[in-house]
């Protein structure tokens, strides 16, 4: 249930990351909801190794909002170069 949950909040979160980051970021729905999720999940088990949460506990939505907009500049420095 926990990665269900994590799941969850990282849709929500790329749906916030791309709204608070300035600028165009030309991605779709899909892409949107990947970034979201790969964020939580980077908050998650970041937070984890940190020891900031237990484990099996997921992150929270202002920690996976923050994972969503760091894997949104490295998307855009990424696509940017080419």
């Amino acid at each position: 249930m926990g990665i269900i949950w994590t799941i969850l909040i990282g849709f929500i979160a790329g749906l916030v990351a791309r709204a608070l980051l300035p600028g165009k970021q030309a991605m779709g729905f899909i892409l949107t909801a990947v970034l979201g999720i790969v964020g939580s999940l980077l908050a998650t088990y970041l937070g984890q190794a940190m020891g900031w949460y237990t484990a099996g506990a997921g992150a929270g939505f202002i920690a996976s909002v923050l994972g969503a907009i760091v894997v949104l500049v490295i998307y855009g420095l990424v696509v940017s170069r080419r």
